[in-house]
Formats: C-alpha cells, structure tokens, sequence
C-alpha cells in the first residue's frame, strides 16, 4: 500500500494475549470473572458509602469517586475483548479505539489524582486533626473533585487529537486487547515527534504532580506519626492510612512495571504489567478498603442483613 496514497485505516485487529484456542478460552474466563468481581465490588463500595450516614465524610466521597472511576476504567478495556472473543472477532473501527484511548488517558490519569486528594485528606486528619472540618469542608471536597475530572478530560482532549492528526496505512494490528496509545501509534505512518514530546512533557507533569503531593502528604503523616507517644495512637492513624496507601503501591507499581520496561519490542512481562494494571488494580481496590476498613464492612453488614 503507497504510503503517498495516505490510504486511511477504518479498524484495528486487537490481537490479544494469545492466539492458542485453549489458551483464549482461559483468558476469556478470567477476563469475565475478574470484570464481573470488579463490578460488584465497587458498586457494593459505592451503595455502602451512600446508605451509610456515617460514611458521608470526605474520606469516603473520594473513596467512592475512586471506585466509580475504578468501574469506568475497566469498562474500557475488557468488555470489548470480551465481546471480541464470543462474536469469533478481533476488530476495532478506528472510531471506538480512539474512544477506548482516549478515556485511558482520562481514567488513568484521573486515578492518579483522586489518590493524591485522598493522601491529602488524610494528612489534614492526622496533622491536623482539630481543624479537619474546617480544611475539608464539602464545597472544597466538591471542587477537588471536578478540578481534577475538568484537567483529565483537557489532558485527555489533547492527546487524542495529537493522535487523530496521525495517518495510518498499511499495518493495523494491534498486539494487544486493547489499543494501547504506544502500541496504536507504532503502526503509523506519520512522524509521531511532536506527540512523543507532548507525552513525555505535559504528561510528565500532570503524573508526577500528584505523585509528589502523595509523598510529601506521606512525609509529613510518618513524622507526625514518629512522635506520638503511644503505640495506641501509632496503630490508629496508620490504620486510616493502612488503605490507601496500599492501593498507592499497587497503583504505581503497575504503572513503573509498563513504562519503565525497555519498550523497543513488545513481550510477556509487558502483557502481563498492563493486565494487572487494566484489570487486577480495579478489581483489588474494593477488597483492600473493604478487609481493611471497620466502618465499611459495618455498612456493608448493614446492607446484606437488610436484603
């Protein structure tokens, strides 16, 4: 196919995990039985915080924002290979992948915000307990909230039309489930400079600022944590912040497993980093704030007996 031609792609071939029968067939069971496990538990995550009065703190409206995100970020990905496997195809129209990319970008993205509004929330409670009313009061709750929706969809926004401006030609395979932003723009035929500088910079800066607003909120909770005088004291506010920051660790350890790996060819590990971080991540968050969450496995009592 003549480059010159700019003969323009309508789809994509999701290729998948694995081109073995026996071996889809398994995919395909874990991909439904994790979805459906990340559905139910946020969703339980969500109707807890919402019939429970005493959950209605900042502290769980963003945990129950993290979980609405949570829905709609494996929402993008797997119920496409899903539909893919049992109507026996692997295509995508051009339309629906840069779709699917651009609410990755939002929900990743927006994911790594919300963690870095919950680390502040919780250095406000243990730093400054005494004026946590007054420093989280709804309003303020409520706009961090949509700033941070409002600055994902624009970041989101940007770099699909960097992406819609790219010509494709001849190569529309995609070795993937979904259409990974890298892996989509590999297959064209235009120069992808000016998105890779656009990337590596405004997306370097929207990442990395939450990321130090989570350390620093952190640094200042461990040396106010260190002087307590009693251990009492110590388990207490490290158990509010038991969840949290597991889910942080789970979070940027999927993200440093992707992008940090030498990514000149496409392998297994690659694979594996960007299902755990899809779909296992999503589906993990309910579980680690419901274990290890008193006040939620009391809501979430409180709804089972009422059924």
């Amino acid at each position: 196919m003549d480059g010159d031609n700019q003969t323009t792609v309508t789809e994509f071939l999701l290729l998948g995990l694995s081109e073995e029968s026996e071996q889809e067939d398994i995919v395909f069971g874990m991909f439904l039985g994790m979805y459906l496990v990340t559905i139910s538990g946020n969703l339980l995550i969500i109707l807890a915080i919402s019939c429970d009065p005493h959950l209605h703190t900042p502290m769980y409206f963003f945990l129950a924002n993290l979980s609405s995100v949570d829905i709609c970020f494996s929402s993008v990905t797997v119920p496409k290979a899903l539909v893919n496997y049992m109507v026996g195809s692997k295509s995508i129209s051009y339309t629906e992948c840069m779709i699917q990319i651009y609410f990755l970008f939002t929900f990743v993205t927006l994911d790594n915000f919300l963690l870095s509004v919950m680390a502040y929330d919780r250095y406000v409670a243990i730093c400054h307990p005494l004026h946590y009313t007054l420093m989280m009061r709804p309003r303020l709750c409520v706009l961090l909230v949509v700033l941070s929706w409002v600055i994902t969809h624009l970041h989101a926004l940007l770099h699909i039309l960097l992406m819609a401006r790219l010509t494709f030609c001849s190569h529309n395979a995609v070795p993937h489930f979904f259409c990974d932003p890298y892996l989509v723009m590999k297959l064209t035929c235009s120069d992808t400079f000016i998105n890779h500088v656009i990337y590596f910079s405004e997306g370097g800066v929207l990442f990395m600022t939450p990321f130090v607003c989570i350390v620093v909120s952190y640094s200042y909770i461990c040396s106010k944590v260190l002087k307590m005088p009693s251990v009492q004291g110590i388990r207490k506010a490290m158990s509010t912040c038991g969840s949290h920051l597991t889910v942080v660790c789970l979070y940027y350890g999927a993200i440093l497993g992707i992008y940090l790996h030498p990514s000149s060819s496409y392998s297994l590990q690659d694979a594996v980093a960007s299902v755990f971080f899809t779909v296992v991540t999503p589906m993990a968050n309910p579980f680690i704030y419901s274990l290890r969450n008193r006040d939620i496995k009391g809501a979430l009592r409180k709804i089972i007996l009422r059924s």
